[in-house]
């Protein structure tokens, strides 16, 4: 049996910091209890469920959850302290967390303003990176990155990253980072094997050159990638919430990006594992170390899926035929 329970997971070093981590985390926007317009996306989980999925996920090696302040306005933050201390795992006290400032309509005071607020929805757990969610604020990059270094000074923060910034803002970010004595340790972006812009836009290639780690959301383009959807369309009239207008749902999408489930299926029988995992594996090992993915689990079966998604390891040659399938889906999209 390749796919084993007993197989370790061997922890790499994110990007420019010294935070050693599990290339899956676990990503907590479904822990937003309905609360905002952010939150909606997903069904209200209650905290019962909440609580087995962190605990799932700490008992399976997973070290490491991202949240953020726009995820229900806190919600998820403070159901993510919650459950991590409810958990009965030795886990859960060493657990790393990262999490987001929102910039839309603030400046770059509102970083130092509003940091109390996110410890103490954390309960004054310690936060490990702190990211800037969006590159659309009313202040610079230089600004914002001065007011994270503010934060790491006081002692309020570990490390700095971004999310959805360009690689010209990466590299602005970086550079700001470096008067201070720090680095820029990671960006978050969207990429999967249907969404691979970052390969192609810069942003890949600046974070392989400074040293910045890519932490990847919508790892599996909300669910599209499990290959759940292409087998049973009924499910697709089943989602509920916004999430349901996604037009990676659509009929005509879902029959062009078939022939590359095909493919993950292929390998998920020869692993024993599933096309969610085969397609989370290809992430987190077909550019190096570079990139970690955030999958989220607004099921208990979903965090055992992501877990057992880093027990294994493809080979070079499965994962060049995982991204050859990948480029003939996106050529015709």
């Amino acid at each position: 049996m390749i796919l084993t329970q007993e197989s370790t997971i061997t922890l790499r070093k994110l990007g420019n910091s010294d935070l050693m981590l599990t290339p899956l985390g676990l990503g907590c926007w479904q822990f937003s209890s309905g609360k905002g317009p952010v939150g909606k996306y997903w069904s209200v989980l209650p905290p019962e469920e909440v609580l087995k999925i962190v605990h799932i996920s700490l008992e399976g090696g997973i070290n490491w959850f991202d949240t953020a302040e726009v995820y229900g306005r806190g919600e998820s933050e403070r159901m993510l302290a919650y459950a991590l201390n409810a958990s009965n795992s030795p886990a859960a006290e060493s657990a790393y967390i990262a999490t987001k400032w929102w910039p839309i309509l603030r400046t770059a005071g509102s970083i130092t303003s509003t940091i109390d607020e996110r410890i103490q929805l954390l309960d004054h757990r310690t936060i490990h990176l702190y990211q800037v969610h969006q590159p659309y604020s009313f202040s610079s990059v230089a600004s914002e990155m001065n007011a994270m270094a503010k934060l790491v000074n006081q002692g309020k923060i570990k490390h700095v990253g971004v999310s959805n910034f360009s690689a010209r803002r990466m590299r602005e970010a970086d550079r700001v980072l470096r008067e201070h004595g720090l680095r820029l340790a990671s960006n978050q972006v969207k990429y999967n094997l249907l969404d691979r812009a970052i390969e192609h836009n810069g942003i890949l290639d600046t974070a392989k050159e400074l040293g910045v780690a890519i932490i990847a959301y919508s790892p599996l383009e909300q669910g599209i990638l499990s290959g759940k959807f292409h087998k049973d369309t009924s499910l697709v009239k089943a989602i509920t919430g916004i999430r349901k207008w996604s037009p990676s749902f659509r009929a005509s999408k879902l029959l062009r990006s078939r022939p590359l489930i095909d493919v993950l299926d292929q390998l998920a029988v020869k692993y024993e594992a599933s096309p969610s995992q085969i397609a989370l594996n290809w992430l987190i090992h077909a550019n190096g170390e570079t990139v970690f993915a955030i999958p989220g689990a607004s099921k208990v079966r979903h965090a055992e899926e992501n877990v057992k998604a880093m027990r294994f390891t493809l080979t070079s040659g499965e994962i060049a035929e995982i991204s050859s399938a990948s480029k003939r889906v996106l050529e015709h999209n």
